[in-house]
């Protein structure tokens, strides 16, 4: 049974996971690469929903196959320079 991720609720790195279905290392990473953003409340991560909806849209994964075949194509032409 999938849960709802609601826009406006506030999550837990935990809940994170679990609606995720990724490791707690993932999310550490996660966070610390800024691809999950959060507030940090007394030590611990609360990540807004619309956080995790932006993460999983597919809107965004097409903006980060545009730009990674943006910076490839750059990168390919300075090596083809050489």
């Amino acid at each position: 049974m999938s849960e709802e991720i609601k826009e406006n609720a506030i999550y837990t790195t935990g809940e994170t996971q679990e609606l995720l279905k990724i490791s707690s290392s993932t999310i550490k990473r996660m966070l610390k690469k800024g691809l999950l953003r959060a507030n940090k409340v007394g030590g611990q991560y609360r990540i807004l929903g619309k956080e995790i909806l932006r993460l999983v849209s597919p809107n965004l994964e097409k903006g980060a196959v545009k730009s990674y075949l943006t910076i490839k194509k750059k990168v390919t032409n300075k090596i083809n320079k050489w």
